[in-house]
């Protein structure tokens, strides 16, 4: 169980932080960086739940607390002595992959096939998940390059992949099941 008793600790004031294994790094370090994007994703997803109602919202709740596992898992480096650990840290598991993937499935039967790419927009919610997609594709791109570094779980890396098509489907679903998706028109002002 986490207990914040007092917010600041001055101890990050030299530029560095505390990863989970007590370890003290740099603040733009990359392992930093990636788990730093997948709580700035978090709090984009808190802003799309503003417009968010019924499944959508609960879904989206779910992601919210996937997100926190995700940091949790890519702050403590050194998986191959996870087994050794006092308290194994909380790692990404396929499990949290596969019901995107049915979630998503589930989204893209209401959807007719697409003929052309997507303009991020349409209603609020929309907006916001594309936001979401975005931000969800950096996050990607970052624990992707942590992992030519350093070990990296791979249900993270899949996870992330997963979660911006999660975004991108259900942008379309919050635009009228797709049929107020505004089309891009290639070349259209020349």
């Amino acid at each position: 169980m986490v207990v914040l008793n007092k917010i600041y600790t001055k101890t990050g004031d030299a530029g560095e932080t505390a990863l989970g294994n007590g370890a003290r790094v740099a603040k733009h370090s990359m392992r930093v960086v990636a788990y730093g994007t997948s709580d700035e994703l978090n709090s984009v997803v808190g802003l799309a739940r503003l417009h968010a109602t019924g499944d959508l919202d609960a879904q989206l709740a779910h992601i919210q607390n996937d997100l926190f596992d995700l940091g949790a898992d890519l702050c403590v480096p050194d998986m191959e002595k996870d087994a050794d650990r006092d308290y194994p840290p909380l790692r990404m598991v396929a499990e949290q992959v596969t019901r995107l993937e049915r979630e998503i499935d589930a989204m893209n039967k209401r959807l007719e096939p697409l003929r052309s790419f997507i303009l991020p927009g349409g209603s609020a919610l929309s907006a916001h998940l594309h936001h979401c997609r975005t931000v969800a594709r950096r996050a990607e791109r970052l624990t992707v390059e942590l992992a030519t570094m350093e070990a990296v779980n791979t249900e993270a890396v899949k996870y992330l992949n997963r979660l911006s098509d999660w975004f991108f489907v259900a942008a379309r679903i919050a635009n009228d099941d797709g049929r107020a998706d505004t089309l891009w028109v290639p070349g259209a002002n020349r």
